[in-house]
């Protein structure tokens, strides 16, 4: 799992990206909130974005097949990415902030709504 990679992606680069073109700017990237570091971080408005990937968050909506191999070990990876992305969001949620999840297949298939929803959330 080296070859994993956790930050840069390219459905997360594609969302900074349209962020940028959207006019969306003042935002951090992977800076620590409460202890914990959200892919993108509006501080003035509090507002903190997760990029989930489908598969290893385990999207409802993409219903990614388990590997063959191993699944006891899968089950449990993704049993306890799931705990804590409840944990992370519960927490920022607690300390003020508004939480978005967006998803890998939101970025491919609808972007221009997703920064839309982003735009609104920040301009509350």
């Amino acid at each position: 799992m080296v070859g994993n990679v956790g930050r840069g992606t390219s459905p997360e680069l594609a969302l900074r990206k349209a962020l940028r073109a959207a006019g969306l700017r003042g935002y951090r990237v992977n800076k620590s909130v409460e202890g914990i570091r959200p892919d993108v971080v509006f501080t003035r408005s509090r507002v903190a974005l997760f990029m989930h990937g489908c598969f290893w968050h385990r999207c409802a909506d993409c219903r990614y097949p388990l590997p063959r191999s191993n699944r006891a070990f899968w089950l449990a990876k993704f049993r306890r990415n799931r705990q804590r992305d409840r944990m992370k969001r519960a927490h920022l949620e607690r300390a003020g902030w508004r939480v978005v999840e967006v998803w890998e297949h939101e970025v491919r298939d609808s972007l221009p709504r997703t920064v839309a929803e982003i735009r609104r959330l920040i301009h509350l």
